[in-house]
């Protein structure tokens, strides 16, 4: 098979690549510009482009199939001249299925937690040495890439995204894969450039579910209204099954898990977690693990890259970077480490990073994000605002949206860092939460900083 990937650089992208090289297709791609990690693991590969751009020449009726991503726009020249040709086109979301639809799909979804939730699963399995194909989105210990496709595995694990599927396919990415097996995390109102209203974000989860397999199953968050509603409305001939919070409790700083065979000490903490791990069993059970196997396993889960992690941490002080930048997962993530160390000041920073987060119109689902923060710290990027092509967003604007008088607000990323490396941190945890890098900060050289005290 000759495959040729538009956009080859994607953090998702480089890997189904990267996958497919190891499957023994060929593969080739492009890209106008990529930056490590993509960069170096395609040059391990041999699957770096020799120079960047877009070639229409290397497009041509020896390939078997495209793989479009969404980094590329409609006019890209050698979409266009695919098109010319009339190579096939598919979209990464399509190709997954195309390489899936004989396995048992199952598909991780929801508006936050997925990424936690596939990768928990994967751990589980992999302590368990069950062999899985997957698609996850965070890199894994213990795992090369972030995709795997076999022609022998009977199970496919996918993280689907709500998101858009291709610049010429605006269906959302997880609308695709048509589960055997499914689960939602939970609904918050995201993508606002994609989804204008609730109602419309909201109506692409029902969607989903009309899309599982007739006789198949549904693992759902019941904590969560919106989406219980949505469950308890849908006709789809399916099997339910509800998951919530899990008993527990903690003490110095550790949370344990109450089980029938015990208390179980883990080395994740939050209520968002602790749901996570709950949803995670049921597909762990679904395709075959024993509840027992499974405790066994998640005690020696330390969390998906960027979710929550432990950067850095010294007697007076933790730092955790955390990619929440949702209203609703700020709001959790803040009150799961003041909970989890309620005898610590908590210095919380957000980054306004995404096209949701710098929309005006959005900005008043903030309301109290940072509420659960001694010291609560934004900032953002008024270049980032421009280049989005959003209305200008004022000091004001972020003040009254967070609902918070206190609040600490940096447009300047140089003031944010001399902010970072001056704080007070003695008994003291700093969360770092943002979907970007806060204009450039050098997290290995704070790292260094706090591990060196």
């Amino acid at each position: 098979m000759n495959i040729h990937f538009i956009a080859i650089g994607g953090a998702a992208m480089h890997n189904l690549a990267i996958a497919l090289h190891n499957k023994g297709y060929n593969i080739t791609g492009s890209d106008d510009t990529i930056h490590d990690p993509s960069k170096s693991r395609l040059e391990k590969y041999g699957l770096l482009p020799k120079e960047f751009g877009w070639f229409p020449n290397k497009i041509n009726t020896n390939l078997n199939a495209i793989v479009l991503g969404m980094h590329a726009k409609a006019d890209n020249p050698e979409l266009l001249k695919a098109q010319e040709l009339g190579v096939t086109i598919y979209s990464y979301p399509e190709f997954l299925y195309e390489q899936s639809k004989d396995k048992t799909r199952v598909v991780i979804g929801g508006s936050h937690g997925k990424t936690t939730i596939t990768s928990m699963i994967l751990h589980v399995l992999n302590y368990q040495s069950m062999e899985v194909d997957y698609m996850v989105g965070a890199q894994l210990d213990g795992f090369e890439t972030m995709v795997k496709l076999t022609d022998n595995n009977e199970f496919i694990i996918l993280e689907g995204d709500e998101y858009l599927s291709s610049p010429i396919d605006l269906r959302p990415k997880f609308h695709l894969y048509k589960p055997n097996i499914a689960l939602l995390s939970g609904i918050a109102w995201d993508h606002i450039n994609v989804f204008p209203t609730i109602e419309n974000y909201n109506e692409q989860f029902a969607i989903f579910i009309e899309k599982i397999a007739h006789g198949g199953m549904l693992v759902f968050n019941e904590e969560d209204n919106t989406l219980n509603n949505i469950v308890k409305n849908s006709s789809a001939t399916i099997k339910k099954y509800p998951y919530k919070t899990p008993k527990h409790f903690i003490k110095n700083g550790v949370t344990y898990l109450n089980t029938d065979t015990g208390d179980l000490p883990l080395e994740i903490f939050g209520k968002h977690n602790l749901q996570n791990l709950s949803g995670a069993k049921w597909i762990c059970q679904l395709i075959g693990v024993h509840e027992d196997a499974f405790y066994e396993a998640i005690m020696s889960f330390s969390g998906a890259s960027k979710r929550l992690e432990k950067i850095a941490e010294n007697n007076e002080t933790i730092i955790f970077k955390d990619f929440a930048h949702s209203p609703s997962k700020v709001k959790a993530t803040t009150q799961s480490v003041k909970e989890q160390y309620k005898n610590k000041t908590l210095i919380a920073c957000l980054e306004l990073h995404t096209y949701s987060s710098l929309n005006p119109d959005f900005l008043k689902e903030y309301k109290d994000a940072l509420k659960y923060a001694d010291k609560a710290v934004v900032f953002y990027s008024p270049h980032a605002v421009e280049i989005k092509k959003l209305a200008p967003v004022s000091k004001q604007q972020i003040y009254e949206a967070f609902n918070r008088e206190d609040l600490i607000i940096y447009t300047n990323a140089d003031e944010f860092k001399k902010f970072v490396f001056n704080v007070d941190l003695s008994n003291t945890n700093l969360l770092l939460m943002s979907s970007g890098n806060y204009g450039g900060l050098n997290f290995d050289e704070l790292k260094e900083e706090v591990n060196e005290k």
